[in-house]
C-alpha cells in the first residue's frame, strides 16, 4: 500500500493545493523527510536532482513558518543559482498562498529596488542566492534574526561555486534555535563539516544513487568532424524535440544559436553574460515549448530543472566526470528515460576515452558521417555511420553497475521519446 501525503502528517488544505497541481503521491525523499521536518528536526538529506526535494522541505516549511514582521522573514531558503531560486519560489507559491504566506526570491542580475520594496511589505519565506542576500543585509533591507527555519539547497553546488563562506556568514546571523535542513547530492567533505558545525543532532535521509543514474538514459559518443557539430546538433534536436545543448563558452553558445537558426531549428541561449531578464525569457521559452533547444554553459545550467527534457547534447566535451554527470542529469529524470550524445572531434579522442573510464562507461567511439542539412526539412534524418549500430551505446565496466536489459538501441540515433508520455510519468511528484 502506497504512502499518501495525509499519512505523512500534511494538512488537508495543503493536500488540496497539491492535488490541484496533480501531485498526489509523494516521492521517496518526501516520504522520508516530511515527518521529521514537520517535527522540527534538523535534517541532512542526500537526494539527486529531480527527486522531489523542493516539496520535501517546502511542505513542512509552509506548515510551520511563523508570520513575518517587517523586514524579518520567518524562513529562509539558500540556493546556488538564480534559476534554482526562481524555481523554488514558483514551487512554493501555491502552497504559501493557501496559508496566506508570502514568498519571494532575491538574486543578482536585477535591481535592488523591487526586492527591497517587497521585503518592507513583509515576507514570510525568503528564497535567496547568498551573494545578493549579503548585499541586502549590508544595506539593512532585511534582518535575519527572526528566521526560525533555514534550508540550504544543493549544498554541493554551493561548495563547487565557492559560496560556503557566504553561507556560513548568513547562518551566523539567524536564530540560534532555528531548524536547519540541508540537501545535497553528497554529504561528506565540506558538506559534512557544514552539517557538523551548524546542525543539531540531524536525522539523515539518503535517497537514490550518489551519482545520477546513467542507466536511465542512452549514452552515445559520436566521433565527427569538428566543423560538422552544428549539423549533427540540429539533426538530434529535430529527432528528439526538447533538448539541452552544453557549450564551453558564452560566445560559443550564442554562435550555436545562430547556426541552429540558420538550419531552421529554434533555440535560445542561457549563460552568465546575459541579463537576468534574458535568462528568464530563454528558460521560459524552452519550458513552454516555444523553442526546441536551450543552449547553455555549465555555470548557467546549474539549478536548471525542466521536466520532459528528451535529449542532452555535449557540444563541447565536459570538463570532467562530475560535469558530465551534472549535464547528463538534465534528462532521464523522475522515472523517465532520456538520450545523451557527446560530439567528439579528432583532437579530443584521447580526452573522451579518459572521461569514459572515469564515468564508469565503456564503449567504442562511433564514427558518424556528415549530417544532412536540417534547414527547412525538420525530418531528423539519421546521420550516416560507419560503426556497428550497437557501438553507440557504451557498456558498463565490469566493476560498475550492470546495464539494464533492453536499454541498447537498434540504431546510432536513439528513438524519439514522447514528451507527453514523459510528462504523465512525472505527475506524481515535483522536481527538486
Amino acid at each position: 500500500m502506497s504512502t499518501s501525503f495525509a499519512d505523512l502528517g500534511v494538512s488537508a488544505d495543503l493536500i488540496d493545493a497539491l492535488n490541484k497541481r496533480q501531485i498526489t503521491e509523494p516521492f521517496p525523499i518526501q516520504v522520508a523527510a516530511i515527518p521529521d521536518a514537520l517535527a522540527g528536526r534538523d535534517i541532512s538529506g542526500r537526494a539527486p536532482t529531480g527527486s522531489g526535494k523542493t516539496l520535501a522541505f517546502g511542505i513542512p516549511m509552509v506548515e510551520r513558518v511563523p508570520r513575518a514582521r517587517r523586514l524579518r522573514p520567518g524562513a529562509l531558503v539558500l540556493a546556488p543559482t538564480r534559476e534554482l531560486a526562481a524555481q523554488i519560489q514558483k514551487d512554493l507559491l501555491p502552497l504559501a498562498k493557501t496559508r496566506g504566506r508570502r514568498v519571494i526570491a532575491v538574486y543578482g542580475g536585477v535591481g535592488y529596488e523591487t526586492q527591497i520594496r517587497e521585503l518592507r511589505r513583509g515576507i514570510d519565506i525568503l528564497v535567496a542566492c547568498p551573494g545578493r542576500l549579503i548585499d541586502l543585509v549590508e544595506r539593512r533591507a532585511v534582518e535575519l534574526d527572526g528566521v526560525e527555519i533555514v534550508v540550504i539547497d544543493e549544498a554541493d553546488r554551493m561548495a563547487d561555486m565557492g559560496f560556503l563562506p557566504q553561507v556560513r556568514k548568513l547562518l551566523d546571523l539567524v536564530s540560534e534555535t532555528r531548524q536547519t535542513i540541508l540537501f545535497s547530492a553528497t554529504l561528506d567533505g565540506d558538506i559534512g563539516a557544514l552539517a557538523r558545525e551548524y546542525q543539531n543532532d540531524p536525522v539523515r535521509h539518503e535517497v537514490g544513487e550518489v551519482e545520477p543514474d546513467l542507466d536511465a538514459s542512452t549514452h552515445a559518443f559520436w566521433h565527427i568532424e569538428a566543423t560538422d557539430r552544428p549539423r549533427h546538433t540540429a539533426t538530434l534536436i529535430n529527432q528528439h524535440g526538447s533538448t539541452i545543448v552544453f557549450c564551453r563558452t558564452r560566445h560559443g553558445a550564442d554562435r550555436l544559436v545562430k547556426q541552429l537558426s540558420a538550419a531552421g531549428v529554434s533555440a535560445a541561449s542561457i549563460h552568465g553574460g546575459r541579463s537576468q531578464g534574458q535568462r528568464d525569457r530563454a528558460l521560459q521559452s524552452f519550458k513552454q515549448g516555444q523553442v526546441d533547444a536551450l543552449i547553455a554553459t555549465d555555470v548557467a545550467a546549474r539549478g536548471i530543472h525542466v521536466d520532459g527534457v528528451a535529449c542532452v547534447v555535449h557540444f563541447d566535451l565536459a570538463e570532467d566526470a562530475k560535469a558530465y554527470l551534472h549535464r547528463s542529469g538534465r534528462t532521464g529524470r523522475a522515472g523517465a528515460s532520456g538520450v545523451v550524445v557527446t560530439l567528439v572531434s579528432d583532437a579530443l579522442v584521447r580526452d573522451v576515452r579518459k572521461l569514459q573510464r572515469d564515468i564508469g562507461l565503456e564503449g567504442t567511439l562511433e564514427r558518424v558521417g556528415r549530417a544532412p542539412s536540417s534547414s527547412g526539412s525538420g525530418s531528423g534524418t539519421k546521420p550516416t555511420s560507419t560503426a556497428s549500430p550497437t557501438g553507440a551505446t557504451p557498456r558498463r565496466n565490469a566493476d560498475a553497475r550492470p546495464a539494464r536489459h533492453g536499454r541498447r538501441p537498434e540504431s546510432a540515433a536513439p528513438p524519439r521519446r514522447s514528451p507527453s508520455r514523459d510528462r504523465r510519468r512525472q505527475r506524481r511528484g515535483s522536481a527538486g
